[in-house]
């Protein structure tokens, strides 16, 4: 079970690696001002300015859709696991119980012997199980163990924080079932949608010859697949809709579920996949379970079983045989248009951090992260607590009696830094190193059935949804947190031998970014506890909704490629955060300078005041290189807007930016109407 996470993360990206030209040196790691292209006037297009010769001495490798700070650091990170797992990997009788539960897992992703040996064979009784299958309720026992297993056929079903009483987690179903990455790609009519409708048809068609079927019976059965899929899609829900957490907001009993919807059979569901007693549940889209109901009538059992097998096969495709690897590749690559597969060892270093990312990062903190780069967190985290607090106050258009409500939110919020105090305890995944498949299954087994004993019991607020190692960022409505795993706290974002100036523009946005999330048009509507409680005057959220607007409106004009656009609506959370975390890590810095008695917090560094150091370290950390593919799909499913934007559609929104640089009306990168929510 792949459960769903509604984390706004601040980036939502594929891993990537580096490559470089030939006659431009190639750019370091961190923030340098041989980055700058100063042939550019940074009025004009500053994003340009700050990364030109990045721009020029980088590109996208070979095995990699996408190259940027966050991926940049990713690979620095894969290497520092490898070093880890390689180690942990020999077979020493002496290992403890960590170092053998992820060296054992390594070594049997790295075995690709055994996994070309094996075909198809470690997936057969699974299959075997869905093909034994003698009607529709027995249907519903075989995708509980798919879920269970490995991805979610049909729908989804996890658990979670009760929207309005956050401290219980309860049960949660919605729509789900689809392959390719949105209902859009099903819907559409356009020439990129038209061809990768064409390019799945193609991999189920390759993937169910490879398990035997014939090449007649595996084109029907990929035409199967399509239609049904089809059919999910246009149940489905807009992911602009679904930003909205009250189109998600349907709590109800079980026996209204259940009559909902009475084709998936829910309560041999639930029994399958051994959930505890329970009487209620959210149904976050219930009109998908009303129309998908229709179609578990009409469709035959054959069809369905196909369907429910072809998950199966293509959760299961990286692991097994060669053909299936190449095949599933395929797929990505016209999906985001990297030209070569990943080494396997880096695949396998990011599938341990995937299923026993909690022991493989406890490795990791020790050799990277200790007490003082906590400690120098925490203290950045309060100065950005403190500035957007003031940044709260001071605003002309809230009340004060939402101004307070704010306060008490922003004080609330949990400060989660590095990795967390409890390690999770897998001592009950059984890890075999000849059996890669399996110990996938039954690590992802674990991991579902540990969510679904949360059922009917009290939040765990200590616990993380992202891993020490990764290279990334959050803020949790649900939790009231924001969580900065030991991956980020490294160069470019934070670097110890840079100024503060730097330091601001770089992991001070992101922490101003993430708390900002809890006043974006999401994050707003939840209470300091974390329950959907809307805590606004009339006036004032009518306020917010009229600046949000603008942001919307701003952005939606933005080209990303060719002449597709950004979805400014499907953005807007992101772009509220950009805009507010640089306004507070701006005014952080500047309270520093203020500080600072000996002066020389504000003296030059390069030739740049501490102001441009802070807006030229916010460029390096977005400096990109998008391949055309990723970028179209990107628009349609990411709610981040591509680095260019990110800059730019900041930095003129900022009088703050327009004085450090000179700005002058009617260039570029002064806004003739300028938005602002925070």
């Amino acid at each position: 079970m792949r459960l769903c996470r509604l984390l706004p993360a601040f980036l939502l990206l594929l891993a990537a690696g580096f490559a470089q030209t030939a006659s431009i040196p190639k750019p370091g790691p961190g923030f340098s001002i041989d980055n700058i292209d100063k042939t550019i006037d940074p009025c004009v297009d500053f994003y340009q300015y700050a990364c030109g010769h990045w721009l020029k001495a980088s590109e996208v490798p070979a095995d990699q859709s996408i190259w940027v700070s966050f991926v940049e650091l990713d690979e620095r990170n894969l290497v520092t696991l490898h070093d880890i797992l390689e180690k942990t990997s020999a077979n020493d009788p002496g290992r403890d119980a960590v170092n053998q539960k992820i060296g054992d897992f390594y070594s049997s992703c790295m075995d690709e012997k055994a996994a070309d040996a094996g075909g198809l064979g470690p997936l057969k009784p699974e299959l075997d199980r869905i093909a034994a299958v003698k009607d529709k309720a027995g249907l519903i026992v075989a995708i509980a163990r798919v879920h269970l297993v490995s991805n979610n056929p049909l729908f989804n079903f996890y658990s979670a924080s009760d929207l309005h009483n956050a401290n219980q987690v309860i049960a949660y179903i919605d729509q789900g079932g689809l392959s390719l990455p949105d209902r859009d790609y099903y819907i559409k009519e356009d020439a990129r949608m038209v061809e990768m409708r064409k390019h799945l048809v193609e991999y189920v068609t390759q993937l169910f010859t490879l398990a035997g079927q014939s090449a007649e019976q595996a084109a029907a059965s990929a035409q199967t697949v399509l239609r049904i899929e089809t059919a999910l899609a246009k149940a489905s829900m807009d992911r602009t809709m679904r930003r909205d957490p009250r189109n998600r907001d349907h709590k109800m009993t079980r026996e209204a579920a259940a009559s909902l919807a009475p084709n998936f059979y829910l309560d041999r569901y639930f029994a399958a996949s051994g959930t505890p007693a329970f009487s209620e549940l959210n149904v976050g889209n219930p009109d998908f379970f009303k129309q998908v109901n229709g179609l578990l009538d009409s469709e035959p059992l054959d069809n369905l079983k196909t369907y429910v097998s072809w998950h199966l096969l293509r959760g299961a495709a990286p692991w097994l045989s060669q053909p299936f690897v190449e095949a599933n590749f395929k797929m990505r690559q016209a999906l985001y248009g990297q030209k070569e597969i990943q080494a396997r060892w880096k695949r396998c270093v990011e599938l341990t951090d995937q299923d026993l990312g909690e022991a493989l990062g406890q490795k990791y903190v020790d050799v990277t992260f200790g007490a003082e780069g906590k400690q120098r967190m925490l203290k950045m985290v309060d100065a950005l607590e403190k500035s957007l607090d003031e940044d709260i106050q001071g605003l002309p258009w809230m009340t004060d009696e939402t101004k307070k409500q704010a306060k008490v939110k922003l004080q609330a919020i949990r400060n989660k830094i590095g990795y967390p105090d409890i390690w999770r305890d897998y001592s009950s995944v059984a890890i075999v190193r000849s059996d890669l498949l399996g110990n996938v299954m039954r690590a992802t087994e674990f991991e579902s059935n540990r969510q679904i004993a949360k059922i009917g019991k009290p939040l765990d607020r200590k616990e993380w949804g992202m891993t020490p190692p990764t290279v990334n960022a959050y803020y949790n409505s649900s939790y009231n947190e924001i969580v900065f795993p030991a991956g980020i706290l490294q160069p470019p974002f934070f670097d110890k031998q840079m100024d503060d100036a730097v330091n601001f523009g770089g992991i001070g946005l992101v922490i101003g970014h993430e708390l900002t999330h809890g006043f974006d048009d999401q994050g707003r509507k939840f209470d300091p506890q974390g329950n959907l409680r809307d805590w606004w005057t009339a006036e004032d959220g009518k306020e917010f909704e009229k600046r949000a607007s603008c942001v919307a409106d701003e952005y939606s004009n933005f080209v990303v490629v060719d002449d597709l656009k950004l979805n400014g609506r499907l953005t807007l959370g992101e772009n509220t955060a950009d805009n507010g975390g640089a306004r507070v890590a701006l005014m952080a810095l500047e309270h520093m300078i203020a500080d600072d008695k000996t002066g020389k917090a504000g003296q030059k560094i390069d030739g740049y005041t501490p102001e441009q150091r802070f807006f030229l370290g916010f460029g390096r950390v977005w400096c990109e290189q998008r391949r055309p593919e990723f970028a179209r799909a990107q628009v349609t499913t990411n709610p981040h807007s591509p680095g260019r934007y990110r800059v730019n559609g900041v930095v003129q929104n900022m009088p703050e930016f327009q004085k450090a640089w000179g700005c002058k009306a009617g260039q570029p990168m002064v806004s003739a109407n300028a938005c602002r929510v925070w």
